[in-house]
């Protein structure tokens, strides 16, 4: 986890603007701490006392919190609410509010209310998702040594606005981007009197395409075994592409699956405080809702991001029961997946796949998938696998796939 640090913090806390506020604790509202890694609850909603720890925690890690204040605070036999660093932090909550990064759950609008801290739960507004998306996007481009890229280039042309490409004899049909010397050189040659159809000549633009993408999150109780928090990484991913797309490819469409013992879409909005669970993983069942969102588009390339790091080890039965194997690589599982990669390549739909393990037999099975839909495969891990979904992101945009 990067943490910057501050030198001590001379002013007021309450001179702390919202934005800063929320990126100091941007980790913190996209985490797992909230949740139980041992038994994941994946309905799990953050409270008003936890954006309050994680706002104390953050000022603490920070140094950012006078000396007089912070003796009050611990020296305190009371609530700390009732302390100095408390009512300034209560206040720092309400800015968000305020500002439009938080809502109160039972709020209608996006401005701050009345109602007391505790167990009462707070939603991020979209205002605060983009902000999330922005940062995280920021921090992982950076990493790359570049910003953004334009629209989705390919390898062919067409006579458009944008007059980069090459000349050619104006044909029915093309959009009139005359370049003028050479289309006078012709007429000067034949006279003016004489000049024809055949004296026009355009200059050709590159074609961009636009492109439909899944991301498929694997959201199974795998994701935050082991001492790491691997879908944390994996949600900030997501809200950077998100952000990425938006700014610079705004002709093409992102959606979000989760998929656990079965699958489902969620929104964007939703998507920064999504939690663990339940425990299995139904790579089949992400496949096919996948495969339903991208047959309603109608983009030029259609694509499936899945972020994962366990085999498959669910299904979905066809009344509704889910078989679940977590004891190797089940054949009758596996069978199922492989058929909906089959039904991805007949659609056309290439899937990207970012595995967050080395397991022998999960490098097998990507390996399939991604020669039967001539995909690609990177074996990453949460503390670069931003930049790995970025760069592949972008770089499909100067390729035809295929």
């Amino acid at each position: 986890m990067r943490v910057t640090r501050y030198s001590r913090f001379e002013g007021e806390l309450d001179q702390i603007e919202s934005a800063e506020l929320m990126q100091m604790i941007q980790e913190a509202l996209l985490g797992q701490g909230l949740n139980d890694p041992y038994d994941p609850d994946p309905d799990a909603r953050p409270s008003m006392d936890d954006l309050f720890d994680a706002i104390l925690e953050a000022l603490v890690e920070r140094n950012m919190i006078p000396e007089e204040l912070l003796a009050e605070a611990m020296n305190a036999e009371g609530d700390i609410r009732e302390t100095t660093l408390g009512q300034q932090i209560e206040r720092a909550i309400e800015r968000l509010q305020q500002d439009g990064f938080i809502r109160r759950e039972g709020e209608e609008g996006g401005q701050g209310g009345a109602g007391a801290s505790g167990e009462s739960r707070f939603q991020l507004t979209d205002k605060s998702v983009d902000f999330l998306g922005y940062n995280s996007l920021r921090e992982l481009m950076g990493g790359l040594g570049r910003s953004s890229a334009g629209n989705h280039d390919t390898r062919d042309y067409a006579s458009g606005i944008d007059v980069s490409g090459e000349l050619k004899n104006y044909e029915f049909g093309d959009t009139l981007n005359l370049d003028t010397t050479a289309t006078l050189s012709n007429v000067i040659t034949k006279g003016f009197e004489n000049a024809s159809e055949d004296d026009l000549v355009i200059r050709q633009a590159e074609y961009s395409s636009s492109a439909a993408t899944v991301v498929l999150l694997d959201c199974s109780h795998s994701m935050i075994l082991y001492g790491e928090d691997r879908f944390t990484p994996a949600k900030q991913v997501a809200l950077a592409l998100a952000h990425l797309i938006r700014t610079s490819y705004p002709g093409d469409s992102l959606r979000f699956v989760l998929f656990h013992d079965s699958a489902e879409e969620v929104p964007l909005g939703r998507l920064a405080q999504a939690q663990i669970g339940p425990y299995h993983t139904n790579t089949a069942g992400g496949l096919r809702l996948a495969q339903q969102l991208l047959k309603r588009e109608n983009k030029d390339m259609k694509q499936i991001v899945m972020i994962t790091d366990g085999k498959p080890s669910a299904l979905t039965l066809p009344d509704g029961r889910i078989y679940k194997n977590s004891y190797g690589l089940d054949p009758y599982v596996l069978g199922a997946t492989l058929r909906e990669v089959a039904n991805c390549r007949r659609s056309g739909i290439q899937i990207n796949t970012f595995m967050l393990a080395r397991d022998a037999e999960l490098i097998g099975f990507v390996r399939r998938v991604t020669e039967m839909t001539r995909g690609k495969a990177y074996f990453t891990t949460p503390y670069n696998i931003g930049q790995y979904v970025l760069m592949d992101y972008m770089q499909n945009k100067t390729k035809v796939v295929n």
